[in-house]
């Protein structure tokens, strides 16, 4: 008779302990809404809808993207950290929105870390520092030597403050020993315009913005940011060549609302991962100057902490601050 009640306990305590599981088992079984914390038409918004897109037709439920920008992403952001964790509000976030502004605004209302649970990286993409073509330095070299001659008189361009673009420039500083002028702009466009006729004599963007005006000849292309040369410009090196262990990509990645469950979390993952192995997700991610990544909720979970880190000490460094 003991050995029956302790069977039936046991039995008792693992059909509460698969519960979680079992409740699970149907998920989605409503909309899912992908929030962008940014406008439309962006390299977020259009990653959000790719993935969205894929996401409905695997998990055979509406993933819908909800832009909702402002604050350098983090209006969205809080949103979806204060929203229920049960895997139906989504956020893409960025390299900005969970790594640079928490560095940069000390009132932040979200903590990048605690708050969420990391699904994946979807992808990643280089900026790339360009001069104008009148300008006498072919090499990142080159223009170093030119900065460290000419301290704080030599100014750069990007397309915000406190952006991933200016924000590269800013760890360039750091680990090179340059001190060059920061020259915000609003948006890509009007950065590289005046790059190329002259008014700055550096700027620095995301490349798949610059690529045209760099395979015309209008402004130069010095290095990438990222580890490695980028696949689809060979012949442009890295800042790390000449800077070594520099690195700064630009990333985009799915996460959720700290404590939803782990089993939606994989389950997600899993789908990402499957939608960007397909060739046409793979060409798609090319054209765009992007190229994918799915890594682990936990590896993406240390990238974010990382970068976390990496950008304070940049700020603590540089004494930045961004209005």
């Amino acid at each position: 008779m003991k050995r029956r009640t302790a069977l039936q306990g046991l039995a008792a305590t693992a059909a509460v302990t698969a519960l979680p599981a079992l409740a699970q088992a149907g998920y989605p079984d409503k909309p899912v809404r992908l929030v962008v914390p940014y406008p439309p038409g962006g390299t977020t918004d259009l990653l959000a809808r790719l993935v969205a897109a894929g996401l409905g037709e695997k998990l055979g439920q509406n993933f819908t993207v909800d832009n909702r920008a402002g604050a350098s992403g983090a209006i969205g952001s809080l949103a979806v950290a204060k929203a229920p964790a049960d895997g139906y509000t989504l956020v893409m976030a960025t390299i900005s929105s969970h790594g640079i502004n928490s560095a940069l605004n000390k009132a932040l209302p979200y903590d990048p870390v605690a708050d969420f649970a990391p699904i994946t990286c979807v992808a990643s993409t280089p900026n790339v520092i360009t001069v104008n073509a009148a300008l006498p330095v072919r090499t990142l070299s080159e223009l170093l030597a030119m900065a460290r001659a000419q301290p704080g008189k030599l100014s750069f361009g990007s397309t915000s403050a406190g952006g991933s673009p200016h924000m590269a420039v800013e760890l360039l500083k750091v680990m090179a020993g340059v001190d060059m002028v920061h020259i915000p702009y609003k948006g890509g466009g009007p950065m590289l315009t005046d790059l190329i006729g002259g008014q700055i004599p550096v700027g620095v963007d995301n490349l798949p913005s610059s690529m045209a005006h760099i395979q015309s000849g209008r402004i130069r292309a010095l290095a990438v940011t990222t580890a490695q040369r980028w696949p689809g410009t060979p012949d442009i090196p890295t800042v790390a060549e000449t800077v070594p262990g520099y690195e700064a990509s630009a990333w985009f990645g799915m996460l959720a609302p700290a404590g939803t469950p782990r089993p939606i979390v994989e389950q997600l993952q899993q789908a990402v991962a499957e939608l960007l192995r397909r060739p046409a997700s793979v060409q798609r991610l090319a054209d765009m100057g992007a190229a994918p990544v799915a890594n682990s909720p936990d590896a993406f979970g240390r990238q974010i902490a990382d970068e976390e880190a990496k950008w304070k000490k940049v700020v603590a460094a540089t004494g930045l601050k961004v209005e």
